[in-house]
This record gives structure tokens, sequence and C-alpha cells, in this order.
């Protein structure tokens, strides 16, 4: 097998689309697609199931893949270790990021790191918390930006904080709940909510804490798009849960944010493969100083320490 051909195979897996795979390997679709070919005549076993819109694993692909991602992570580690042994430091760093992460460290970390080291390419991959996780865990990312599951991290994962936050609800201005201190969940039941989707990292939390309370967490208005979450409570549709530490929520005058009690906390991680050991690029990342930021939702102005 060819680590090219592999990588067409991973780059179709991830795009879920042979045309978006060529554009993002910057090669014509028919080569794609003829690699593909000789690669399932290789294996001897088809390994997508191929719609008119989209491609699936088949059993064989699903096999084939966590395979491949080690061999591509193996040879791109292997390539960035010999180039810091000769002084340089290059290759590439491919970082998971969900929405949000611009209140955190992570942009300047990203900062310090191209200042220090301009010739490692840096490629930043969008997605859900638990989807990023899934391709840390796989070796298809070096690391992530991710809210923090539910439960400890397995062994094999190490992590380091970024943001320390809460959650609040935000109602339209003039609305009874902002006349007190905090506004408590148990007196949300029967309201009109609006809050993260199920596939978000921070929904099993809200549920949780939710439940906890004896209130549950159905929103009538479910988005990831904190933006629009703001724009609804706005509308005086209903309250919204969001993350306290986002800048939308105190960007609109329509609206104000109000402390939930009890507290709903949660934490953003940057969070990498502890074995194998970090290609270069990652621990040279990982060697740059970072402060968590610690969210003040109450005042909607973060405050830092190290």
């Amino acid at each position: 097998m060819e680590l090219r051909t592999l990588e067409y195979f991973v780059a179709v897996v991830e795009e879920e689309s042979f045309s978006r795979a060529a554009e993002r390997c910057r090669v014509a679709q028919p080569a794609i697609s003829q690699q593909i070919r000789n690669l399932e005549t290789e294996v001897g076993e088809v390994l997508f199931e191929r719609g008119p819109r989209s491609v699936r694993l088949t059993p064989a692909g699903t096999a084939l893949l966590p395979y491949a991602r080690e061999a591509i992570a193996a040879v791109a580690a292997a390539k960035a270790e010999f180039a810091a042994r000769a002084g340089v430091l290059s290759g590439e760093l491919t970082l998971g990021s969900v929405d949000g992460v611009e209140s955190t460290p992570l942009p300047a970390l990203l900062g310090a790191f191209h200042r220090r080291y301009p010739a490692v390419h840096v490629r930043l991959v969008g997605g859900t918390s638990s989807v990023l996780l899934d391709r840390v865990r796989h070796g298809s990312l070096s690391a992530a930006a991710i809210a923090h599951p539910p439960g400890p991290l397995e062994p094999a994962l190490s992590a380091r904080t970024l943001l320390e936050d809460e959650f609040v609800a935000v109602v339209p201005a003039g609305h009874p709940g902002t006349t007190g201190a905090a506004l408590g969940i148990e007196t949300l039941a029967g309201a009109t909510l609006i809050g993260y989707d199920t596939d978000s990292g921070l929904r099993p939390l809200l549920d949780a804490a939710f439940a906890t309370a004896g209130v549950a967490f159905r929103p009538a208005y479910a988005t990831n798009d904190v933006a629009l979450l703001v724009a609804l409570a706005g509308e005086g549709i209903g309250i919204a849960i969001a993350a306290g530490a986002d800048p939308e929520i105190h960007q609109d005058p329509r609206v104000v944010a109000v402390p939930l009690t009890p507290v709903i906390a949660y934490r953003k991680i940057l969070v990498w493969r502890r074995t194998p050991a970090p290609p270069a690029p990652l621990r040279a990342l990982l060697s740059l100083p970072v402060e968590t930021v610690h969210a003040n939702s109450r005042s909607g102005r973060p405050r830092s320490s190290f």
C-alpha cells in the first residue's frame, strides 16, 4: 500500500465525498477514484458504498481506517522528528477546534507557536467535541480544543485546561429574572428554552444538571450557533442557556446574562494522545506556556491567572 493512496482514502472518509476529497488533496477527482479502486483491488474488498451524493464506509473500509490513520501519523511524526533533530522544526500540526475557542488562550498560543516555528504548517479542523475527541483517539488529529466530556478522560489521553466557565441564562432585558442575583434552574420548568443541540459537547452537562434539579432540559429551539441563541432570546422567544464566556452574549443590548443556581460549570481543554509519544510539532506547542482563563460570567469579563 502506498502512503499517498492511504491519504486519499482517509480524505474520502473525512470529507464523505470523492469530489471534496479531491479538492482537499489538490488532485483531480478521477485520480482519487482510480487510487481507491486500486486499493480495493489490493485488499480484495469494497471499501465504500457509493451513493449519488455521499459515500459511506463498508465494514472492510471501517477495518482499514485505523491502520491508514496510524500509518499516516507515523510517517508525519518521523519526518517532523528528523527535521527537529536537524534543528529546523517543520511538518504539519493538525488541530481540532470547536466553536468558541476564541475566548480561550488557544489563538495566543498558536500565535506564539507561529512566531517561533514558522516552518510548521498548522491545519485547523472544525467539528463537535465528540467527533474531534474520537479523531484524536484514532490519531487523525494531533490534538483538539474541545469541551471536557462528562467523566474522566481515559488513561491514553492527556489534557490541559484552557478555559473554566459556567453556563448562564440569556434573557430579554427587563425580564423578571434579571432582578435577582441568580436564576434557579428549578424556576425554568415549563419555560420556553433555547439551547445547544444534542451533538454539542456541552449538551450532556446541561442535561445532567437540569435532571439533578428535577427539570427536563428540552430546548424548543436547539442550535450550536451562539449568535443565533442570543438573537432568539433577544426576540423574546424564550430563555437561552449558553456558555457565559461567549462574547456574543455580552454584545447584544437586547439581552442580559443571568447566572444560574446551582452553578453549572464546564471546561474547555486541549487534549492529545499520551501514547504513542506526541510528534515533534505537538511537543513544541505543549512546551509553550499557557494560562487558563477563568471566565467571570457575572460580569461578562474574563479574568486570567497563571
